[in-house]
């Protein structure tokens, strides 16, 4: 099946999990964006294990891969491939580059929403 397709196909089902957390989360409390949290903590601890798995006990085929991996988990939560290339990253003697990814996701990222809203702004 066409690599594309199999990506499509674990994203619509990732942003629906994505999607129905969110609703359930959203019960909990309007003050935090709990379902934001719970979508990105779960989706990083489900891609680490499935990756660890994938490369030692399963025999994961690069098909499902792109369907669970950059599929599913993809729509899911990016923040999950980022949480787990940065461990990576550390776990490798990657101390710096590691630091700079946690960094600069996080301090880059709430600079360009920033940004975003501000040009957003000059458009009313």
């Amino acid at each position: 099946m066409n690599r594309f397709l199999l990506v499509a196909l674990g994203a619509a089902l990732g942003a629906n999990a994505r999607y129905l957390v969110g609703l359930w989360a959203g019960r909990l409390s309007a003050t935090f964006p709990y379902g934001t949290f719970l979508v990105n903590v779960t989706g990083s601890l489900l891609l680490g294990f499935l990756l660890t798995l994938a490369t030692g006990r399963l025999n994961l085929s690069p098909e499902w891969r792109l369907v669970l991996a950059v599929g599913f988990f993809g729509s899911y939560t990016t923040f999950s491939s980022y949480a787990v290339e940065s461990l990576a990253l550390f776990r490798e003697g990657s101390l710096w580059l590691g630091l700079a990814n946690v960094l600069g996701n996080n301090l880059v990222g709430l600079l360009f929403a920033l940004l975003g809203v501000l040009l957003a702004q000059q458009l009313r």
